[in-house]
Formats: structure tokens, sequence, C-alpha cells
């Protein structure tokens, strides 16, 4: 989930600048007990407002003999920072601020500011969205704690795929908290809280069938498929009749919930695919005709890679749907995104949530799956995008 990266980040940036403030400057500076974090709201000649990690909003003047710092996302002290200016601060920008003891003006004046560029924390998430991306997602099939290796499962039915996951001492293993589905809420753990059946992501160096893993986040979700029996749009909540259990399920989707809606050409060929009917990487020989079925969009929001007017479109869209070698789970990425208002009684849904026997939260849900349904291989394809395939949601 791209969002729950960013909160992340920007939570470990809050940490970093505490660090800074740690770290020994001046033994003037560190008698200062006065300081607050935040990011800056507005900026108007001298004076800055900024919008506490706590949520209130406080003035405070920068003066020209104030100290100005900038640091890189990440950063913990003060080695690596750099001097700045105060016209290079902009809106958006997270700072440390130091206020000084003997300021008596109606507005606080500050002694020292340290930032972290906005536009430096959007790098590093680019860079983190995309390490994500080419990383591994999948299904722990086993755990070696004795050696660090972790093997995972990706695709489903014919496209599957088995990666092995080496850690070192140095990788990051983070474990979402029960009932949970923010990447921000996270905690460390051991490799042994990682089991059989749990869903895995991992970012790091990669070749054919293996990774080092730099990171590397899992938990344990529950499979719904089903149709809906209410929704209650107040409430952000709908009812789920479970196909295997025959019970009704609530279902709570928050503002980490990714939904979307598959288009019929490409949930058709996704079934095929599942059922093993078609070659990995064909468009199954049809033709179509018209638009052309499903068009995936690229990284820029333009169509490309299938679909297209005229005979043989149905195969290009079909072949854009197969995610580019067989990665059915980028296809699913790649389908428009919902809201609950476009969902109706009635209809099946497929979807990922946290552990719970009668009232769940989602983190993916998938409308315009009924022939989805009909392969049984269905289930481990979501469990396998459901951490943040394509966008890294968590992952992801």
């Amino acid at each position: 989930m791209k969002s729950t990266q960013k909160k992340t980040l920007n939570f470990s940036i809050l940490l970093a600048l505490a660090a800074v403030l740690a770290a020994p400057f001046a033994a003037a500076q560190q008698a200062v007990s006065t300081k607050f974090l935040g990011a800056i709201t507005s900026i108007s000649g001298d004076t800055l407002t900024v919008k506490t990690a706590q949520g209130d909003s406080r003035q405070v003047q920068v003066p020209a003999n104030a100290i100005l710092k900038r640091v890189e996302p990440g950063q913990t002290n003060l080695s690596a920072a750099v001097d700045m200016k105060y016209t290079d601060l902009a809106v958006g920008d997270r700072v440390l601020v130091n206020l000084d003891p003997n300021s008596t003006g109606a507005v606080p004046a500050a002694l020292r500011v340290v930032a972290i560029k906005a536009s430096d924390v959007q790098k590093r998430q680019q860079a983190e969205a995309e390490a994500w991306q080419r990383g591994v997602g999948g299904l722990v099939k086993s755990v070696d704690a004795s050696t660090g290796v972790i093997l995972v499962s990706t695709g489903a039915g014919p496209t599957i795929q088995m990666f092995t996951v080496k850690t070192t001492p140095a990788t990051i293993l983070k474990r979402y908290a029960p009932g949970s589905v923010r990447f921000d809420e996270a905690v460390t753990g051991p490799i042994t809280a990682i089991q059989p059946g749990d869903q895995l992501r991992a970012r790091g160096q990669k070749t054919t069938n293996t990774i080092t893993a730099d990171e590397i986040v899992s938990g344990s979700f529950r499979n719904v498929s089903g149709t809906i029996s209410s929704i209650d749009t107040a409430n952000s909540t709908l009812v789920v009749k479970d196909l295997a259990t025959k019970k009704q399920v609530t279902i709570h989707l928050g503002a980490e919930t990714q939904m979307r809606r598959l288009p019929d050409r490409m949930a058709q060929f996704i079934a095929a695919r599942l059922k093993g009917q078609f070659p990995s990487g064909s468009g199954g020989g049809a033709s179509g005709s018209g638009n052309g079925g499903y068009r995936p969009q690229n990284a820029a929001g333009n169509n490309s890679g299938g679909g297209g007017n005229g005979n043989g479109g149905g195969q290009g869209g079909q072949r854009g749907a197969s995610g580019r070698g067989g990665d059915l789970s980028q296809a699913l990425s790649m389908a428009p995104l919902i809201k609950l208002s476009d969902l109706q009684k009635g209809e099946a849904v497929m979807l990922v949530s946290t552990q719970g026997t009668s009232d769940v939260t989602a983190v993916t849900l998938l409308a315009g799956v009924e022939p989805l349904l009909e392969a049984p291989a269905s289930q481990d394809l979501l469990s396998n995008w459901s951490m943040g395939s394509g966008t890294p949601d968590v992952a992801q």
C-alpha cells in the first residue's frame, strides 16, 4: 500500500529528527529544552507556522542569526547535515525547532531549525516504492530459522513460482500487528514469528528465483470469497456470506483498504489462466473486436500494452492482462480503483482481511470476480497480490 509506506516514512522521519535533537551540538544548545517537531504549513516573512507531531499549530520567528541545517531522510545526527538558507524552506518540509530561551516577543524566536526537505522525502519514497516493486511477494511455504532461509510461492495455478528469500543479520524483519492492516504499525520481530501460510513481501537484491532481503514484512491474514449481503456506506462496512464457511462476515473498509474491479474480459482471461487453459504469455488465440477489452495503464497513466481498436484487440488486451510473462498479480494492480458506493448487493467479491471469524478489516477487496470463483487457485492469486504488488502498499 503506497499510502502506508508514506506514513511509515513520515513516522521514521520524526524519529530521526528526535535523534538529531539528542545529538551533541554545542554546550549552550544542550541546555535548551524547549523544542518541537512538525511540518511547515505556511511561511510569512520570517515566520513559520508548523503543525506539530501532536496536531497543534505553532508559530516561530526565524531571525537572521538562527542556525539552519538540512539533513537527509534517515539521518540520526548532525554529522552529515549541511547549512541551508531560510529561503530554502518550503511548505511541507519537516522541521525540528529549538526555541531561543531568551526570546521575549509575542511569537517565540528559533535558536535552531533542522529541516528535512519534502522533496527529499518524496525521492526516498519513490526509491523505496521501486525497491518493493522489484521485490517478491507471496505465501510462505517454509521457514528455516537456522539458516535464515524462507521459501515463498508467488502466482497461482499454472503461473505459480517458488522463490528463496535469504535473510542476513542486517535484514529488517517486520510483522503486521494483530488486527491491523497498516504498514506503519508493523513491529520488528524474529524470523521465528514467520509461519507457513503467512503472507510475506521482501525487497533486496534479486536474481532469477532468489532474493537477499534488505527488509521483510509478513503477517497472518484471512481469505474471504463470497456474495455481498448488505452494504452500510455510512459506517464503511459490508456483510459478505463466505462461500467456504457459509457464514456472514462483517467487513470493515478503512483508509488503507485497496478496492479494485476487474473488467469482464480481464476476469475471464485470468480465470482461464488459473485453470491452465492458456499458456503463459499467450492471448489464448482470441481475436476480439471493438475496443479490444482491457487496456492496462503504464506509470504515466497512458493506455499501453494491449487492447487497441479493430481485430486483434482482444488478444493484445489479454496479453497485457497476463502481466508480461505470467505475473497475474501485476494485472490485478492495473484494475481500476473503486469505492464502496460502486459495490452492489448480491455481487461476488474476493478479499484478504485481518484474522477473525465474523468481524474483520479488509486489506484488499476485488470485485468483478465471478469467473475467478470457478478457479480454486484464485485464493492464492489474491493472497500474493494483497501486500502491495504493483503499488507497494507494504510493502508493497
